[in-house]
């Protein structure tokens, strides 16, 4: 015995350092192989709103009306319009549904996969959707609204986006949570007070409130994807 000591640092195995993490801005756009989903979707709206800017009003008007989740519709072709409402951008490729579409829904592909992504996007699309056009039905049959309110034109993205986000801030820490909820919840509570569209605001905070709602299935999702590389 020497009575020397091994230095701390030789002591045991060395600790790893943890590499830094490099901010990559482009993986808040799509792709092709890390979010399918995200990016096949987005070509097929990025088609029908070609469609919409150079096609011709009265084809245009036809497609939509076509399209329409109305009472209507919804009570003779229900699958059909579902499906078919949510090809098509409300306000273009401009609008801020369409800018959160790309941004939200492929941070949420990297976070809990393509399918799920999906599942989130159609059940606040479609549950909104319902939630906001059976009451119409329903008010016309008691004759508390026009049979016109049958045929209300009604299609786009924004209940399955909005769905997203609410799902979305589920998976991040406190602060940033909490932050897009108020300003996104915010916003959707001052389009109803301006009272222009007040179903379709209704429709909004529902399906911000059911992507919240979802918050149990996509945390657990989010433990069996692993972490995620955004």
């Amino acid at each position: 015995m020497t009575g020397e000591r091994t230095p701390p640092e030789t002591a045991g195995p060395r600790r790893r350092m943890r590499p830094r993490r490099r901010m990559r801005p482009w993986r808040l756009l799509p792709t092709p192989t890390g979010t399918p989903f995200t990016f096949a979707y987005a070509a097929v709206l990025l088609g029908t709103s070609l469609f919409v800017l150079f096609a011709e009003p009265g084809v245009v008007a036809s497609a939509l009306r076509g399209s329409s989740t109305d009472v209507a519709h919804l009570a003779h072709t229900p699958v059909f319009v579902l499906v078919a409402s949510a090809l098509w951008i409300d306000g273009g490729i401009t609008s801020p549904f369409a800018i959160a579409f790309l941004v939200v829904l492929t941070a949420l592909e990297r976070r809990i996969g393509g399918r799920r992504t999906a599942g989130v996007f159609v059940l606040g699309h479609t549950v909104a959707t319902l939630a906001t056009e059976v009451p119409v039905g329903l008010s016309v049959m008691a004759g508390h609204l026009p049979e016109s309110s049958l045929h209300r034109l009604d299609y786009g993205i924004s209940f399955g986006v909005a769905a997203s986000i609410g799902a979305l801030a589920g998976l991040l820490t406190p602060w940033p949570r909490w932050a897009v909820l108020a300003v996104v919840g915010g916003m959707l509570v001052e389009d109803l007070v301006e009272f222009t569209d007040p179903m379709t605001s209704w429709g909004h905070l529902m399906a911000l409130a059911i992507g919240v709602g979802t918050w149990p299935l996509v945390r657990r999702w989010r433990r069996a994807t692993g972490p995620s590389t955004a």
